[in-house]
């Protein structure tokens, strides 16, 4: 991926806080600001530009789409606008580059594509802007709207950033918004970090960061947190408290005064993520707080806010990118393998309880102390045994690691190893033994570690973004 300089316009824009704290019932004190609850998904709408290239034709005849297929298609993407929120499509015909100039022109620069070809030729004659400016452009051809499907691979390949969605099914031109508005949402990102940064030397480099996903590291002050902490009002924390206990399913080994502590650093931790208006944050020295932060952790991942553990910024990233296209968390964790069974488990004390993303249904835990410390509070959290997941890390800003499975084991009650664990299923566990990390990974134990997993299957659709934004994709679970 090559360095490019991009700009960044503020993204949540989330009001005042001063009301922050105050505990009105059900969750509210910890929404209770102008701008409401932290989500990865508001702020201002990026901007897609649709480019429909050439003319219709005759009604069944020749090799090009009529005017009521494009009326359809027309329809989809109000749906899609609709549904999305955070999009907004500029849509324009062009036939010849000039037409396209300006129709990019009035989309603004940051602005990808999504090109929908009507006839032969028309993306041939319509896209040498688009391409010449170096916009990352997806293009939807429905079957017989021409041949001019064929040469989008090849300009990937020529080092363009393109991908192709040849289909019928137009639910993918929601699959492929979703893509494209990732790189405008990266640009109007900020991640808070509190130090020491750990995972590849890109990840943790401001300037490369910047230069190559348009993002923000915003350094954390210490000793203002501290001051948040002691800040929180007693009937927040109370309240908080009360709220873990009462939804756990069971609480084994803390106490209320543990719980009541690990409280207060998850609320001073979510009113500092409001504060600073990120759209992430990454922890470094969490275990020597005076209380770890996994509640607050768990709490900003169900509103799809990416809360990375141990300065992970690898993982961040992930997250990041995953939740910018699909709105769904990611759970971080270590990895470990029983090649006599082809199983690859993953664990770590924290973990979002709403993998399905915000809207969707909080899975059970149980409140546990943190495994290896026996100390503070940490949510074990039972996912859905039978689901298909996607483990994933973006690795030194230019790979995309990815491997799908299937949960086949969540224990009752976690006995080694981190407090929430899944168990899956892969196809070859000791060829992935072999290919970890998949010939680019090399770093400390916990950049080789770490995976984040994801509900659902999203390899290709990562190779699709692989090529919008010029990463590689290298599969894990697939042997070389």
């Amino acid at each position: 991926m090559g360095e490019r300089d991009c700009t960044r316009r503020q993204f949540l824009g989330a009001g005042a806080m001063g009301s922050f704290f105050v505990a009105s019932g059900g969750l509210k004190h910890l929404w209770a600001g102008a701008g409401g609850p932290p989500s990865l998904q508001g702020g201002p709408k990026v901007r897609i530009c649709v480019l429909f290239t050439g003319n219709t034709g005759a009604t069944g005849r020749g090799w090009s789409l009529t005017d009521d297929e494009v009326a359809t298609i027309k329809n989809h993407l109000a749906e899609v606008e609709k549904k999305l929120g955070n999009v907004e499509f500029v849509i324009g015909q062009a036939r010849i580059p000039a037409e396209t100039s300006e129709l990019l022109k009035k989309a603004g620069k940051d602005a990808p594509v999504l090109a929908i070809n009507l006839q032969i030729g028309g993306l041939l004659r319509a896209t040498p802007p688009v391409l010449e400016q170096n916009r990352p452009m997806a293009v939807f051809s429905l079957p017989a709207s021409g041949h001019d499907w064929m040469y989008p691979p090849r300009w990937a390949r020529a080092g363009e950033r393109v991908t192709l969605f040849a289909t019928s099914d137009y639910g993918e031109l929601e699959r492929a918004t979703r893509l494209l508005r990732v790189i405008p949402m990266l640009k109007q990102t900020r991640v808070l970090v509190f130090d020491p940064k750990r995972g590849t030397a890109p990840s943790r480099d401001p300037q490369k960061v910047k230069n190559c996903l348009g993002a923000d590291i915003v350094p954390a002050d210490q000793q203002r947190f501290d001051k948040m902490i002691d800040a929180v009002p007693e009937n927040a924390v109370k309240e908080e408290a009360d709220w873990w206990l009462d939804n756990a399913k069971k609480t084994i080994e803390p106490n209320r005064q543990g719980i009541i502590k690990a409280a207060r650093v998850g609320l001073a931790l979510i009113r500092l993520v409001e504060e600073e208006k990120v759209q992430g944050v990454a922890v470094g020295p969490c275990m020597s707080w005076r209380a770890l932060p996994c509640l607050g952790f768990t709490r900003l991942r169900d509103r799809g806010i990416p809360a990375s553990c141990e300065g992970d910024m690898d993982s961040l990233w992930t997250m990041l990118i995953l939740g910018y296209a699909f709105n769904i968390p990611g759970f971080q964790g270590n990895q470990t393998f029983d090649t006599s069974k082809n199983l690859l488990w993953t664990a770590h004390c924290v973990g979002p309880t709403k993998m399905d993303g915000p809207d969707g249904p909080s899975a059970p835990y149980l409140l546990r102390t943190h495994s290896e410390s026996g100390e503070s509070v940490v949510p074990e959290v039972q996912y859905r045994v039978g689901q298909k997941i996607t483990r994933a890390k973006f690795v030194n800003l230019y790979t995309m690691l990815v491997s799908t499975a299937e949960i086949v084991e969540v224990p009752d009650q976690s006995f080694r190893g981190c407090r929430t664990q899944i168990v899956t299923k892969v196809d070859n566990s000791a060829k992935m033994v072999r290919k970890w990390g998949g010939g680019v990974l090399e770093g400390d134990m916990m950049t080789l570690l770490h995976r984040v997993v994801f509900y659902g299957d999203h390899t290709d659709s990562m190779i699709h973004l692989g090529q919008l934004m010029g990463f590689e994709v290298v599969n894990e679970g697939v042997p070389a």
